[in-house]
């Protein structure tokens, strides 16, 4: 970088736009590539087609392309080497990953590499359209920011205008390393005045453990395209002394240097004299806090901050595998809360998370720094513990976790205790590999529950016997539908603000001769693995349909009714006439009935889904989201699919008041239910504060506990009775 006393003209030459727009897809398959390319193209876009890795390198860096659609898996390398390939190309095209590849950390590599976005295979041709169409707007933004920083350039006075009120911490060092110029964003940076920092050596605000990584780039002698560009670095605010320079406490930065020569005839090369290095960082905390908080949610449990299933499935192979190496043991300990659903039940979800989240705490103590405890569910935990003797070590620390847990917690005014089931299994005796291990421990934790809980049991091979219990299980479901053994159940949905019960949700219970009345979660799965859950959504849907008939006779004529969908059910084709037919039998209009699906539901087999809720809704049956918010999904689906509800999931609603991410969230989807002009359910609402808070951010559509718990048909009348008369 030359320094001189004239000023150069404004040059409005910039690569790339304007003009027609290069496209290049990338894709091995011939029809996907097409479709692409009728997606995409049009008379003010050219559109290059490759089916290879090496052909795609071929055409950047013979022509400037703008945009990439980029396919991973390709027959001669990777997306992510042509992704780096791509950041040398000058100008730098835009790239969207178009992939089939679903896992989490595909779609992190790829963000990091500097994908502009990622999109997954089967994808919905609108909204691939439109993430192109935002894609080539910001890339034409971006280019007529060059033009105009290009324009500007030649007055000194803007020049300086626009650095000191830059986004980035522009500076320049002289050939010692001192600070001899900063703009005005560093205060805001890192605390410093520009008077207080200049003359200052650069290591004051550079983090120890990074300084040997910079200590070129700061001193920077190369100029054009050798210099540095991009670097990592974190750097230290003012006032952090040893002890406080924790990582949230510093601001990561990516550092472009160049160095500075005195202009002499010929320039640099002929001998100008060094006077110091030229610097750009820019602020990408939040980006790094983001990538973190997406990759740490993506391998741990949200509420206790374990590691989750797949990590933990992770660490155990690689600890079977050493163990194998070393000939030696390792145990798994399979973790469960004795009663948790009564704890649920009478003290409510808040204090059932604090008991679970105060679990894992202790769980910890128990552990030594090489053992990995995980949360697989529920209340459900399991402990990996390596480097062992034998089963009598085993022992000793299941031993130690039934003991630290069975002194008193703290959830309220009055000491609460509980108790733990603890199941064993001994690598290498009880399982060769991960699966084995774990699913033995599981089935000795039943063992010690069926013992009558608060025991250890370690696993046997007679433990097997619990598969034929489950066996037992499923022929006792297929007993209970022919012998009508099923209750439904019905918890009400307020309108708070006309205080009326605007519809009811049909809630499935099953009245086991042996088990007494069992939830859901204790047979669906079975049904759905069985093939009974279609008989099981024939008994609910009908039994619904036949008491709201009578309900509606008798005086509530605006009410109506809430049935939750399984998966299995999409599948037939015979689904909606199967709806139809239930609410013609009983005289019903189809609006009075609401079906609700699951977001994982929709993930699954959006196709499917589509279509089917699609005739469902052109019928006048009304569709609900529940659970909106809980899975990672697109939320594009809320504008292609025949929506009229969502139901936010009780887990925001039930930390209203405590956290402000959750207050965040649940005000970002009520403003979303607006925008798309959607019916809005909060379910989940047990306390008071819930009901304000949700008030307040202009929800009035409510269920859960506050109001009443489900109940059985018979209660309903007399209920909906006291609301009127309320």
């Amino acid at each position: 970088m030359q320094i001189s006393e004239s000023l150069l003209e404004a040059d409005d030459r910039a690569p790339g736009l304007p003009g027609r727009v290069h496209v290049l897809v990338v894709d091995d398959d011939p029809m996907v590539r097409r479709a692409l390319a009728d997606l995409v193209g049009s008379r003010e876009r050219l559109v290059t087609l490759c089916a290879s890795g090496s052909e795609a390198i071929g055409v950047i860096g013979k022509e400037t392309v703008d945009l990439i659609l980029l396919d991973l898996n390709l027959p001669d390398m990777t997306g992510l080497d042509i992704l780096q390939r791509v950041r040398e190309a000058r100008p730098e095209p835009t790239v969207i990953v178009v992939s089939g590849d679903d896992r989490i950390d595909s779609a992190i590599a790829t963000l990091k590499c500097g994908a502009h976005e990622y999109v997954r295979k089967p994808f919905e041709p609108v909204a691939l359209i439109r993430c192109v169409e935002n894609a080539i707007a910001a890339r034409k933004l971006a280019w007529e920011n060059t033009i105009m920083r290009m324009r500007l350039e030649h007055s000194e006075r803007l020049h300086r205008y626009f650095v000191d009120n830059s986004p980035d911490f522009i500076f320049a060092l002289d050939p010692q390393g001192r600070f001899r110029f900063v703009n005005d964003r560093v205060m805001k940076l890192l605390g410093y005045s520009k008077e207080e920092l200049c003359g200052m050596h650069y290591s004051t605000v550079v983090d120890d453990d990074h300084l040997p990584n910079v200590k070129w780039a700061l001193g920077e002698r190369r100029a054009g395209e050798r210099a540095s560009r991009e670097i990592e670095v974190r750097l230290v605010p003012k006032g952090a002394d040893e002890e406080s320079r924790e990582d949230d406490a510093l601001t990561t930065v990516s550092l472009s240097t160049v160095g500075i020569y005195e202009e002499v005839a010929g320039g640099e090369q002929a001998g100008g004299r060094f006077l110091g290095t030229y610097g750009v960082a820019r602020d990408i905390s939040a980006r790094i806090r983001a990538e973190q908080i997406v990759e740490f949610h993506a391998f741990h449990d949200a509420l206790t901050g374990l590691p989750n299933r797949t990590l933990f499935r992770d660490r155990l192979g690689h600890a079977i595998a050493e163990m194998r190496r070393r000939r030696t043991s390792l145990a798994v300990l399979f973790i469960d809360l004795d009663r948790f659903k009564l704890v649920n039940d009478t003290y409510g979800h808040l204090k059932g998370d604090l008991l679970l989240q105060q679990t894992a705490s202790r769980l910890r103590k128990c552990l030594r720094d090489t053992d990995t405890l995980s949360r697989m569910g529920g209340d459900e935990f399991v402990a990996l513990i390596p480097d062992l003797d034998g089963r009598q070590d085993a022992m000793a620390i299941a031993s130690k976790i039934l003991n630290e847990l069975a002194e008193p917690f703290s959830l309220g005014p009055e000491p609460f205790r509980t108790s733990v089931s603890i199941g064993v299994a001994v690598y290498p005796g009880d399982g060769p590999d991960e699966d084995e291990l774990i699913r033995n421990a599981d089935l000795a934790m039943y063992q010690a529950k069926r013992k009558g809980r608060n025991g250890i049991v370690f696993f046997s091979s007679e433990l097997s016997s619990h598969y034929a219990e489950r066996l037992q299980f499923e022929h006792d479901l297929r007993s209970a539908v022919q012998h009508r053994e099923f209750e439904t159940y019905f918890q009400p949905i307020h309108n708070v603000r006309t205080g009326q019960v605007e519809r009811l949700e049909a809630l499935l219970r099953w009245r086991h001769p042996v088990h007494g009345l069992l939830l859901p979660g204790r047979f669906i799965s079975i049904a759905e693995e069985s093939g009974q859950i279609r008989d099981l959504g024939e008994i609910v849907l009908e039994s619904a349909c036949e008491h709201l008939a009578k309900w509606r006779s008798n005086g509530t004529a605006d009410l109506g009714v809430s049935v939750n969908l399984s998966a299995r059910d999409f599948d037939h084709d015979d689904l909606v006439e199967r709806v139809m037919s239930a609410t013609r039998r009983h005289g019903l209009p189809p609006s009075a009935l609401e079906l609700e699906i699951t977001e994982s539901l929709l993930i699954e087999d959006m196709d499917a889904v589509s279509k089917r809720a699609s005739r469902l809704r052109a019928e006048g049956v009304r569709i609900a989201i529940d659970d909106f918010g809980t899975r990672y999904s697109s939320l594009g689906y809320l504008q292609t699919l025949p929506i009229s509800a969502i139901k936010i999931d009780q887990s925001f609603v039930r930390d209203l008041g405590l956290r402000n991410t959750s207050s965040s969230i649940v005000a970002a989807m009520i403003g979303i239910a607006r925008g798309l002009h959607l019916d809005l359910v909060a379910e989940g609402v047990e306390r008071t504060e819930h009901l304000e808070s949700l008030q307040s951010m202009g929800c009035d559509v409510m269920q859960g506990y506050l109001f009443s718990r489900p109940m059985p048909a018979g209660e309903v009348s007399d209920y909906l009775t006291s609301v009127k008369a309320y």
